[in-house]
């Protein structure tokens, strides 16, 4: 059971927090290397450097497979996986278990939802969109919304903002060191996710709960706001 949420705001990390993203990530991935003349990686060796966006998913696809590019080729390369990328955002990609119902459950106890992510916004939008969550959220901020992004305080905050909430009643979730980061300089408590997509174990960073399952995530947001 949810207590009454009215006045908070849920702020959610996307990739690796609400929504599987490696797979078709990874395609864009492999798209950009075979331009490069480099064989491709898997969704596993691709995984740990998903949270930290496009560009160094590429790189750690290059370094694999040790091949070097010029600063031009990988700013080129760059701009193929984006265009990929936009084409074949929700192929393969799917929510995480549970998350639409407990979406639900959340608006129907009062809170504010929100998407604070350093996926470009249109990308995150359009992914939500396909997947048909964009609706739930009263704001979907990315890395290039405000001047400024995670772990930088004021994309968390600038987020709750956008969605009407207050810093002083709300939550982040998410599955990285920098999601939890970005909520400590916010002053803002956290629950992190063990499902994402990070090569230590969320318990590490230091958040205020941790979930394995959305199922979980009653109980540990009633722990968290008391």
């Amino acid at each position: 059971m949810l207590p009454d949420l009215t006045g908070t705001t849920i702020v959610f990390d996307l990739d690796g927090t609400l929504v599987d993203t490696a797979p078709d990530l990874t395609s864009a991935t492999n798209h950009a290397l075979a331009i490069a003349g480099a064989a491709p990686v898997s969704v596993e060796e691709l995984r740990p450097s998903i949270g930290r966006g496009s560009k160094a998913m590429i790189e750690a696809g290059l370094g694999f497979r040790g091949v070097s590019v010029s600063e031009d080729d990988s700013e080129r390369l760059h701009k193929a996986f984006l265009e990929f990328y936009a084409d074949n955002v929700a192929v393969d990609s799917r929510p995480f278990e549970g998350v639409a119902e407990l979406l639900d459950q959340l608006a129907g106890a009062g809170a504010r939802l929100a998407v604070c992510t350093n996926k470009y916004e249109a990308l995150s939008r359009l992914l939500l969109v396909e997947l048909e969550l964009a609706g739930k959220f009263g704001a979907i901020a990315g890395r290039d919304t405000f001047p400024v992004c995670k772990p930088d305080p004021a994309h968390l905050t600038g987020t709750i903002a956008m969605a009407g909430g207050r810093a002083d009643r709300a939550v982040m979730v998410g599955d990285s060191e920098i999601d939890i980061a970005t909520a400590v300089a916010a002053a803002i408590p956290s629950i992190g996710v063990t499902f994402g997509y990070t090569s230590r174990p969320v318990r590490e960073f230091g958040p205020n709960a941790v979930i394995d399952h959305y199922r979980e995530f009653p109980a540990a947001l009633t722990r968290v706001l008391g």
